[in-house]
């Protein structure tokens, strides 16, 4: 009797089903590419005699595909996880062989998120930002598109009318939950607070435009201040808090349109009680989290990571043959409300 290596050998070192190693030499459906290598490694082991087969499959059966990515902000912990959530949307696709490419803007000027995107751009199949509004941007976009190279915004909505799409949250809507959590939590109406990042973020402007008019339709015996500009930075945020608060004693909520919501949670802390201000901020953090436990924050409006990154990868793939198809599209994804009781 031979002991020539079998299938159920290759299958038994790597792990995997007969059926999947099949599935690997004959190409009847998609096998992920790590599972692929795995199965290649075991047939090299046990002395396969298709192993070269198997390699074949492994080097032809997808197209290479590299994914750009523009973040901000990289020892963040939601930007952390932003990556690890790219990386592995990326990784579960098995039509493609794909590599994600993940850079991090160091500041917040057009100029700077400009040049990160030319020069990814050049690097990648299709590339995806965290960015501000600039005409910068879009001519930066447009020329990549003319090099059939799309573009994605995410969270925040740049060069519209040039790239491909937008992906995140309805920031107008965001801004009208934030209004309605703030004037349901109180007992007794007051002045209401607002911090924008600043005024090249498009997102933050559609947040103020839809809390700002919840409370002027449903709830006008709360009187929303002006504005103040954080540009994201925790301590101007914390200053700003400690401010408002010995400015207004009968302040009730302050909503944080953008980002520096450490700064505001530390000031809450020091210079209140648990529950005596209402607070809104936005993603899910180990602070933010605490902050909900000890009664400091209401409500984190979270934006679904995962099924923005699964969606945003899939529009890449499919994308990629038609560069020149004039359609633009917003993708809404619906936030998830995170209150105390839910932790």
């Amino acid at each position: 009797m031979s002991n020539r290596p079998t299938v159920k050998d290759v299958a038994r070192e790597a792990g995997v089903s007969v059926t999947t190693v099949d599935r690997a030499l004959n190409g009847r459906s998609t096998v992920r590419e790590d599972t692929m290598r795995r199965i290649a490694e075991a047939a090299h082991k046990v002395g396969y005699h298709a192993r070269g087969l198997i390699n074949h499959r492994l080097n032809t059966v997808a197209p290479e595909m590299k994914f750009g990515f523009i973040l901000l902000k990289e020892k963040h912990e939601f930007y952390q996880q932003f990556a690890r959530e790219l990386e592995a949307a990326v990784a579960a696709r098995t039509d493609v062989r794909g590599r994600a490419i993940i850079r991090y803007a160091t500041s917040q000027t057009p100029e700077h998120f400009a040049e990160h995107i030319a020069t990814l751009g050049e690097k990648v199949d299709a590339i995806a930002s965290v960015a501000v509004n600039h005409q910068k941007l879009s001519n930066v976009v447009e020329d990549l598109r003319g090099k059939g190279v799309l573009t994605y915004s995410l969270l925040n909505d740049f060069a519209q009318g040039v790239r491909r799409n937008y992906l995140g949250l309805n920031n107008m809507k965001v801004g009208r939950v934030a209004a309605w959590t703030l004037t349901r939590g109180v007992c007794e109406p007051g002045p209401l607070a607002i911090f924008v990042g600043g005024n090249r973020w498009h997102g933050h402007d559609l947040r103020e435009v839809g809390f700002r008019s919840f409370v002027r339709e449903n709830a006008p015996d709360f009187r929303v201040l002006d504005s103040i500009v954080n540009l994201e930075a925790r301590q101007i945020t914390y200053e700003a808090v400690h401010d408002l608060i010995d400015r207004y004693p009968a302040l009730r909520g302050i909503y944080m349109a953008g980002g520096g919501m450490e700064g505001a949670i530390a000031a809450v802390r020091e210079a209140c009680a648990p529950g005596q201000l209402q607070l809104v901020v936005n993603e899910l953090t180990s602070e933010s989290r605490a902050a909900l436990q000890d009664g400091y924050v209401t409500t984190v409006i979270s934006t679904p990571l995962q099924q923005l990154c699964h969606d945003l990868v899939h529009m890449m793939v499919n994308d990629r043959g038609n560069p020149s198809d004039p359609t633009f599209g917003q993708h809404f994804l619906d936030p998830r409300l995170i209150v105390p009781d839910m932790l």
